[in-house]
């Protein structure tokens, strides 16, 4: 299955992801700290990226940038409580293929990950 990287500031929800996808069969690395995941991408391989958008030191759309910067095949899925156009219109013209809403529908996750690894 696929290697994804899952970040938000918030330890419960990246504990909350890594346990649904983990149980898909896939290997998840979480993080909290902006600077680490951007680290991890540039010293391992990654298929997908899980970005929250409000983040502590940068915003996910940053953090997205800088991972693409280091690996540009990179595919992402954007998270957020504050949903915007703008913020979805940033996020798809940097490469990121879905955009989920919080609180996280699992479902919707599951089929949000289904697709843009299959895309």
């Amino acid at each position: 299955m696929a290697e994804i990287l899952v970040l938000d500031d918030v330890q419960d929800a990246v504990v909350l992801v890594k346990k649904v996808l983990t149980r898909q069969g896939h290997n998840v690395q979480t993080f909290t700290e902006e600077q680490e995941a951007i680290d991890h991408v540039g010293k391992n391989h990654v298929d997908l990226a899980i970005l929250d958008i409000k983040l502590k030191k940068m915003n996910g759309i940053q953090v997205l940038e800088e991972m693409k910067k280091l690996k540009p095949e990179l595919k992402a899925i954007m998270l957020t409580g504050y949903p915007t156009l703008e913020t979805a219109r940033t996020a798809i013209e940097l490469g990121a293929g879905e955009y989920c809403v919080k609180p996280i529908d699992i479902s919707e996750l599951k089929e949000k990950v289904t697709d843009v690894l299959a895309g």
